[in-house]
C-alpha cells in the first residue's frame, strides 16, 4: 500500500485511421441493492449523456479557447476521493493514448468467449426438414400459365390481389400437393380453399399484403431462423451509440431495434456483440461497402436479443508510449498489478470535465434543492466552453428568462437545452417537472456521481486504515447478503473478499470507524444516510456493494522499441482480416513503449489499473497540464 506522489503522464492526441468501410444497470441501483463483482454489470451501458468509456480523452479542441483553458477548472483525482496505490512500487512517466489504436477493447461474452472480428461471411441459411418437406414436389402439379402468374403476384406485378387455381381432382391429396408446392416454389405467398358456385379453387395471396413492400423488414422471414440477426460490431474512434445511430439511418430503423451488453469506448479500437431484430446478415454485410470506421461481421441469428450486463467483461490492449521506466520497474509494477491488482475506483469520467461536477448536481437533487440544481446546470461557470453555451449561460443569469436563454443554443438537445425547455414549458415553480425532461439516465447520472465519491472516499479510509488485510468489522458478501466479519472470520479472508457500499436505504456499512464515515461525510453534505428515499421515486437509492480490489485476470506484457512514432503497435482484428503485416519491432529502436493486456470485469475502470502501473493522476486537468508542458 503506498501514497507516493503521482507521476501525471502527457496524452498527445491526434490520429487519423479508417477501414475502409465506422456499468451498471441504472435501474438496479434504485430499486434493489447491487452486487457490483465479476459478474455485475457493465459501468456505464445504455446512457444517453452519460458515457463514461474508459480512459476518454477528449482531441482538445474547443471553439474560442484551448483544451487546456478549460481544464485549469477540471477536477483532479484529489477531488473525487481517488488517493491511494496498492504497491509501493516506483512509477514512471509514459504516453496514454498517443493514437487512438493503442487502447483495443474485446468484450467477453456471458460464456467467457473474447470476441475477435475474424469471418466476413454470411452464414448458410439452416434448412428445416419437416416430414411433408422430405416428400418431393411434383413439378406438373402447376401449369406454367399458373406460374407465370403465381411469380408475378410474388412480386405484386399482378394487378389482382390473388391467382385462384381449380383443383379438379377434387381429393384431399392432390389439394395438399398444390398447397405445398405454392408454398414451396413461392415464398411469401399463403394459400387457402374456397368453394365458388359448387367448384374448389385454391387462392394463393399475401399474407403481408402491398403493406410489405413498404416494410420488407417484417416479413418473409423464414420461421426456422432466428429472429435477431447477431454480428461482431468492431469500430474505431467512435462511441457505442454513435455507430448504432449510423447503422440505424443506413438501415432505416430505430436505434432501439439494436440491442448490446455494454458500451464501449470512443478513443479507441473496440470489438463488441450486437443483436439486430429482423435485419439479415446480407444487408449488414452490404453496410461493410460504405462504413468509415466501422466493419460488421461473425453473422448468427439467434431467438433473442442482448442485455445490457449480460457480457463477462472485456479483454484490453493498452500501449503506453515513451516509458520512463527500466524493464526492473516495469517487471515490478506489473507483477504487482498480476498477483494484488488495483484498487476498484470509480475512473475520473464517472465525474464530468467541467468546472461544475456531476457530483454536485447529485447532492442537490438527493437534498430536494431544486433551485440549487438549476443553478448548477445553467449557470456561468469558469473554464472555456462553446461559445452558444457561454452566451446561454450569460442570459439566463441575466434574465432568469428559459425561452430567452434556450434560443442562445442551436442544439435543443443538450442538457441545458432540455431543462431551458422544461422550465418554459412548465414555469420555473414546478422544476422537478421540467427536470424531468432530461433523459432519465442523463439525471440518474447525477446521484450515481454522488455515491461514487462518497465510496471512492470511503474506500481511501479504508485502505489508509487497514491497509490490504481483511480486519474485524469489515463487509464480504454471502451470496448477494453482506455479511460484517468478526475478528475470527478475517483471519481467514483475503482483502480480494472485502466489499464497500454504495450508500443507500437497503445496505449495511461495516462496523469499524470507517463505517461510521459515512453517517459523517452525508451528514456534512446535509443529508440523512438513515433516510434516503426520496419523494421523487426515481431518486430513491438503493444502494449497492462493490469490491475493494480488483485482480485482472490474463495479464501480460512487453516492453517493445521502436522508430516510428506514427505507427500502430497493436495488430488489429480489420488488419488481419485484410492480411496486413503485423507491426515489426526495431530492438534498437529509439522509443521504448510498454504493451500490456489484461481482462477486467465490468463496472471495473481499466484507466485505474493504469494509474496502479505508472503513480499516475489520470484526470484530464493534470495530463493536460503535463501535456502543455511537454509538447511547448
Amino acid at each position: 500500500m503506498a501514497e507516493s506522489e503521482p507521476k501525471p503522464v502527457p496524452v498527445q492526441v491526434g490520429e487519423k485511421r479508417c477501414c475502409p468501410e465506422d456499468e451498471d444497470d441504472e435501474d438496479a441501483l434504485l430499486k434493489r441493492p447491487r452486487v457490483e463483482d465479476d459478474h455485475g454489470n457493465g459501468g456505464s451501458p445504455h446512457k444517453d449523456k452519460e458515457e463514461e468509456p474508459e480512459g476518454e480523452i477528449s482531441n482538445g479542441e474547443e471553439d474560442g479557447e484551448t483544451f487546456a483553458d478549460m481544464m485549469k477548472h477540471g477536477l483532479t483525482e484529489l477531488d473525487v476521493g481517488i488517493l491511494k496505490y496498492v504497491s509501493d512500487h516506483e512509477g514512471f512517466s509514459g504516453i496514454l493514448k498517443e493514437r487512438y489504436s493503442d487502447f483495443v477493447v474485446h468484450e467477453i461474452n456471458k460464456q467467457g468467449k473474447i470476441l475477435h472480428l475474424d469471418d466476413l461471411s454470411i452464414p448458410a441459411e439452416v434448412q428445416e426438414v419437416t416430414e411433408a418437406q422430405e416428400q418431393p414436389v411434383d413439378p406438373d402439379v402447376l401449369t406454367e400459365e399458373q406460374k407465370k402468374q403465381l411469380g408475378e403476384l410474388q412480386l405484386f406485378k399482378n394487378k389482382e390481389d390473388n391467382v385462384s387455381i381449380e383443383v379438379v381432382d377434387d381429393s384431399k391429396e392432390k389439394r395438399t400437393l398444390v398447397h405445398k408446392a405454392i408454398k414451396t416454389q413461392y415464398p411469401g405467398l399463403e394459400t387457402k380453399t374456397e368453394e365458388k358456385e359448387g367448384r374448389k379453387f385454391i387462392v394463393a395471396y399475401h399474407a403481408a399484403g402491398k403493406k410489405a413492400l413498404s416494410a420488407p423488414r417484417k416479413h418473409f422471414w423464414p420461421k426456422n431462423r432466428g429472429s435477431f440477426c447477431h454480428f461482431v460490431l468492431y469500430k474505431e474512434n467512435k462511441d457505442t451509440m454513435d455507430a448504432i445511430n449510423v447503422l440505424s439511418k443506413f438501415l432505416r430503423l430505430r436505434p432501439n431495434m439494436f440491442s448490446y451488453m455494454g458500451t464501449k469506448d470512443k478513443r479507441a479500437i473496440t470489438v463488441q456483440e450486437i443483436a439486430v431484430l429482423k435485419i439479415t446478415a446480407e444487408r449488414l454485410a452490404h453496410l461493410n461497402k460504405c462504413l468509415i470506421n466501422l466493419k460488421l461481421g461473425n453473422f448468427t441469428y439467434k431467438n433473442h436479443p442482448l442485455k445490457l450486463g449480460e457480457l463477462q467483461g472485456n479483454h484490453f490492449t493498452v500501449v503506453i508510449r515513451n516509458i520512463s521506466g527500466t524493464d526492473a520497474q516495469v517487471h515490478q509494477a506489473l507483477t504487482s498489478l498480476k498477483q494484488t491488482g488495483f484498487i476498484n475506483y470509480y475512473g475520473m469520467q464517472r465525474f464530468g470535465t467541467t468546472a461544475v461536477p456531476t457530483q454536485h448536481v447529485g447532492r442537490a437533487i438527493l437534498k430536494n434543492n431544486w433551485k440549487e440544481v438549476v443553478d448548477l446546470i445553467l449557470k456561468p461557470r469558469p473554464g472555456a466552453e462553446k461559445e452558444f453555451l457561454v452566451r446561454c449561460r450569460e442570459e439566463w443569469a441575466k434574465t432568469q428568462d428559459p425561452e430567452a436563454a434556450l434560443k442562445k443554443l442551436p442544439n435543443k438537445r443538450c442538457v441545458e437545452g432540455q431543462l431551458l425547455r422544461g422550465l418554459s414549458m412548465y414555469g420555473k415553480k414546478n422544476i422537478v417537472t421540467a427536470f424531468g425532461l432530461i433523459p432519465r439516465n442523463n439525471r440518474l447520472m447525477y446521484i450515481h456521481s454522488y455515491q461514487s465519491v462518497v465510496w471512492n472516499t470511503m474506500v481511501s479510509r479504508r485502505i489508509e486504515a487497514f491497509g490490504l488485510k481483511a480486519v474485524e468489522g469489515d463487509l464480504v458478501l454471502k451470496g448477494t447478503t453482506a455479511h460484517i466479519l468478526s475478528a475470527e472470520e478475517a483471519e481467514n479472508c483475503s482483502i480480494h473478499d472485502i466489499v464497500m457500499p454504495l450508500p443507500g436505504f437497503d445496505v449495511i456499512y461495516p462496523s469499524h470507524h470507517v463505517g461510521k464515515g459515512y453517517r459523517e461525510m452525508l451528514s456534512a453534505d446535509g443529508l440523512d444516510i438513515d433516510n434516503m428515499r426520496h419523494k421523487v421515486k426515481d431518486y430513491s437509492l438503493a444502494g449497492a456493494y462493490r469490491r475493494i480490489i480488483i485482480r485482472p485476470s490474463d495479464v501480460s506484457w512487453e516492453v517493445i522499441q521502436y522508430d516510428d512514432p506514427r505507427i500502430s503497435l497493436v495488430h488489429s482484428d480489420f488488419e488481419k482480416l485484410e492480411n496486413k503485416p503485423a507491426p515489426v519491432f526495431n530492438k534498437e529502436g529509439k522509443y521504448r513503449a510498454l504493451r500490456m493486456e489484461f481482462s477486467l470485469p465490468p463496472s471495473t475502470y481499466a484507466t485505474m489499473a493504469i494509474r496502479e502501473v505508472l503513480k499516475l493522476d489520470t484526470s484530464i486537468k493534470k495530463q493536460t497540464q503535463l501535456n502543455t508542458t511537454w509538447f511547448n
